[in-house]
């Protein structure tokens, strides 16, 4: 405590130094808003460059700019993640946004009339603060994986970069979804007998590289039904949303015929350990090598110390601004306002709500600041 730095004031502070705090970043600034960008990686990208090694984005470079500045890809390509990380980099340098790197927000708790955002021996007071996070914060992995024998390798997702991680054997792979799809790829190019292990989460109907995908994806899947539909302004948004959040998306590039060709072998929900090895739901015990944990993650948002969650961990919030909790945002989750908010081509519209809301609200506390100001100077 002896350590502890004065905190610095300020009159917003963003938390993530992603896309979506990124794009907060480059609105707030068009609003002549000073702001800091706190994220914990020490370079701008770098949570794009720690994912697996041939990940690619699922939509092509038309839809994979932040508003302000185009993806310097050709429009129909699909980017790498590491071009991915270098235009995020890009983006913060030629917007000049004020990102510091290497500051792990521990704590944000209620001060006064604002908010006290704690990071090691650091603080900031702010009276706004955007916290601009997706929901993949913390692995999740079913508390039955510690037994497992310890001769085999387990890996979540987020630490899977390629087929080397692993020992030689077969792999059991558990989450069908988009990461556990490509993933299992991944490893039956690299001639891995691939185990996928988990429930039908259903496909998009079409390739995202020929001219029928490019053409319905483009023209009404991204912009019309994700980013139009797909709302809460809309009852069929408003139905949908609980599914998506519970269940996550359909397969998108990967497809069940391209796993069967590749020799993916799918098979039910792995519901315990047997002797140390995993066990199917219909009983049968898989002799696995390797397990790779594609389950998702846990929003990890105990950090909040603000009463804004409601059962499920949800920010309770209107269109990104909490609910009873002036001065408190979101941007990047899951569905925060549309099936888009979490895609790279839906963030800037929820970033720039956000940010116009955040001007509006200091322009219209101004007046009030002013007439504190000048009676205090009387007295």
């Amino acid at each position: 405590m002896g350590n502890l730095q004065q905190p610095e004031r300020v009159p917003v502070v963003v938390i993530g130094g992603g896309q979506a705090g990124l794009s907060t970043g480059y609105h707030l600034k068009r609003s002549g808003i000073p702001f800091v960008i706190l994220d914990a990686n020490q370079r701008v990208g770098d949570t794009w460059r720690r994912r697996w090694d041939s990940l690619r984005l699922f939509t092509p470079a038309r839809f994979d700019a932040l508003d302000g500045m185009p993806f310097p890809a050709p429009a129909n390509s699909f980017p790498t993640k590491d071009e991915m990380a270098d235009y995020l980099e890009t983006y913060a340098r030629r917007f000049e946004l004020p990102v510091r790197g290497g500051v792990h927000v521990e704590r944000v708790s209620r001060q006064g009339g604002g908010y006290l955002v704690s990071a090691g021996d650091r603080a900031f007071e702010a009276e706004h603060v955007v916290i601009a996070m997706a929901n993949y914060q913390k692995p999740r992995v079913p508390t039955f994986a510690a037994d497992l024998s310890p001769d085999i390798v387990q890996l979540h997702s987020l630490a899977y970069r390629n087929p080397r991680q692993l020992k030689p054997g077969a792999v059991l792979l558990v989450g069908a979804g988009n990461s556990g799809a490509e993933i299992a790829m991944d490893l039956a190019r690299a001639g891995r007998e691939v185990w996928m292990s988990g429930r039908n989460v259903g496909q998009i109907p079409f390739m995202l590289g020929g001219l029928a995908g490019r053409l319905f994806l483009t023209r009404f899947v991204l912009r019309f039904v994700f980013h139009r539909v797909l709302t809460l302004d809309t009852p069929m948004g408003r139905k949908v949303r609980p599914a998506v959040l519970s269940r996550g998306g359909p397969l998108i590039r990967v497809k069940s015929r391209h796993l069967a060709e590749a020799g993916v072998r799918r098979v039910g929900r792995t519901a315990g350990v047997r002797d140390g090895m995993p066990v199917l739901e219909d009983g049968r015990v898989l002799d696995v090598a390797n397990v790779v944990w594609c389950t998702g993650f846990h929003p990890a948002a105990s950090w909040i110390d603000v009463p804004v969650f409601d059962e499920q961990g949800e920010p309770r919030h209107t269109w990104g601004a909490a609910d009873n909790q002036p001065g408190l945002y979101f941007v990047g989750r899951h569905f925060l306002h549309a099936m888009s908010s979490t895609m790279i081509h839906g963030v800037g519209r929820d970033a720039r709500h956000v940010a116009e809301t955040i001007a509006a609200r200091i322009r219209s506390a101004a007046p009030a600041v002013a007439r504190r100001a000048s009676l205090a100077a009387a007295l």
